[in-house]
């Protein structure tokens, strides 16, 4: 199926000139080839590219050296005997593309989410073309598929209760105490949540290919090899073990190695009494009941905002169960692909499946809520794009105005406000739904998901960013996690 559009672009007149009224028009059709995938034909009169080509002999003027002539003064008869009409034409159109390219996706209210494979099928100018034609060009890319979303009103999600037992207040106590406590070496097998300082040796064959000493490991924490937790647990201290695994980095990441583990001291993490003493190193509170009654509010807080997250999961899970949404495989097989260079793993197919069904994953969730944003009408002012790009630079412990310079640059901008745009979404979705607790009542999430009259512009401030921002679509790349928010717990 074809449709097609007429994009008018008004060209920027020379500095000094008057700014011209007229736009001249550039054609274009769409063919759908898959679902999301998509064929543009374009069409550009000459006079249209002609800015392009009066460039392009500018351009060239500056680079080339002609006896007799100033650089940049070179008339352009003389850069055709010199360079080459079919030169001057290449370079006109070369850049011009991508502006064309551009309109036309912008006319066709296209959403690419890959590069285009363009193909130039005429040019003007050139032997044996018509030198007042037109350029005429196809763009192949792959686009956001068009998905309907499920009626939200009507809509129900459940959530915990806020009721805080006694356990609750004792896993707390035992955390800060955890934060108080000291290690201390014991004379028995290690066991889960001990300490073991070790030395570990990695083989692959008669090859050694790695060897740290007195490394401080704690059982259970499963942050270094698989399998480790395993062969340390029931260890004393001066015995080895080995065990197999895969190891996680490196240029043999992905490759089974024999691991040696020699443990020289298990220790056990020794806490200090719970009581008025405690409270007092621990606390601004006096006694250990004072501070449990304060463990007890953060606890019904906690719950109180664990509800937010879990209405906004079930919310974004019923949504993506209720959707059929196609993903476009050039751009996931991309995503793939680069992501396992930089790991160089590029031959390791277990990992590439991981790889590629995380990504898929990542992408459906994108389309969804970049979906559920335009259906909402969801807007992004200032105020938030900054404050998630600080809250951004502070998890990369950059200064926010160096994070926020090094995007613009890079023009990651838009990007960002993307992401801004989807987590918003959940929240003013969220606004649409009926939140219940296990006895039926409904829940307030104001304080989370804000309300529709909050996002309505000030008189002084309306600083929503331009709409032409406000659902980029990128060239594949997931990024942060897409259901994140820009404040409050429904996001951080």
């Amino acid at each position: 199926m074809a449709t097609g559009a007429t994009a008018r672009i008004r060209r920027p007149s020379a500095p000094g000139a008057p700014d011209p009224q007229e736009s001249i028009e550039v054609k274009s059709a769409v063919e759908t080839l898959e679902p999301t995938k998509v064929k543009l034909t374009v069409e550009v009169t000459y006079d249209e590219l002609k800015p392009s080509i009066d460039e392009a002999y500018k351009h060239i003027a500056e680079q080339v050296s002609v006896p007799g002539f100033r650089k940049g003064k070179i008339p352009p008869r003389i850069i055709d005997q010199r360079v080459g009409r079919v030169a001057v034409i290449e370079h006109a159109v070369n850049e011009g593309l991508s502006t064309f390219y551009a309109q036309a996706v912008r006319e066709n209210d296209l959403r690419p989410l890959g590069q285009p494979q363009v193909d130039v099928t005429a040019v003007p100018g050139l032997p044996g073309a018509d030198d007042d034609g037109e350029l005429h060009f196809t763009a192949e890319v792959e686009v956001r598929p068009t998905i309907e979303l499920p009626a939200l009103d009507g809509l129900s999600v459940s959530v915990d209760g806020l009721e805080v037992t006694d356990e609750d207040v004792a896993t707390r106590l035992d955390a800060l105490r955890a934060r108080f406590g000291t290690l201390v070496g014991v004379d028995r097998p290690a066991a889960d949540g001990d300490y073991v300082i070790l030395d570990l040796t990695a083989t692959i064959g008669d090859e050694q290919i790695d060897q740290v000493s007195g490394v401080s490991y704690q059982i259970g924490s499963g942050t270094m090899l698989e399998g480790m937790d395993e062969a340390l647990t029931g260890l004393s201290a001066g015995e080895t073990t080995t065990f197999t695994s895969a190891l996680a980095g490196g240029e043999h990441a992905g490759e089974e190695a024999l691991v040696t583990l020699v443990a020289t001291t298990v220790k056990e993490r020794q806490l200090p009494d719970a009581d008025d003493d405690f409270a007092q190193l621990a606390s601004e509170f006096d006694t250990l009941d004072e501070l449990k009654d304060d463990l007890r509010r953060q606890a019904e807080a906690g719950k109180t905002s664990g509800r937010a997250v879990q209405a906004r999961d079930q919310l974004l899970a019923h949504l993506l169960e209720a959707v059929e949404i196609p993903v476009p495989a050039g751009v996931i097989e991309d995503e793939v692909h680069r992501h396992l260079e930089s790991e160089g793993r590029l031959e390791d197919d277990k990992h590439r499946a991981e790889v590629l069904e995380e990504s898929t994953t990542a992408l459906r969730r994108q389309i969804l809520l970049d979906t559920l944003a335009e259906s909402l009408d969801v807007k992004v002012s200032q105020g938030e794009l900054v404050e998630y790009l600080v809250g951004a630079a502070q998890q990369y412990g950059m200064d926010p105005n160096e994070f926020i310079s090094t995007l613009d640059k890079n023009g990651q901008i838009p990007a960002t406000v993307g992401e801004v745009a989807r987590g918003k979404s959940l929240a003013v979705a969220l606004r649409r739904v009926q939140v219940l607790d296990p006895a039926g009542a409904a829940v307030d999430l104001t304080e989370f998901i804000g309300t529709d009259e909050q996002d309505q512009p000030i008189a002084d401030e309306a600083d929503e960013v331009d709409d032409a921002e406000q659902t980029p679509e990128g060239d594949g790349a997931t990024g942060p996690d897409a259901a994140s928010d820009i404040s409050s717990v429904l996001g951080r």
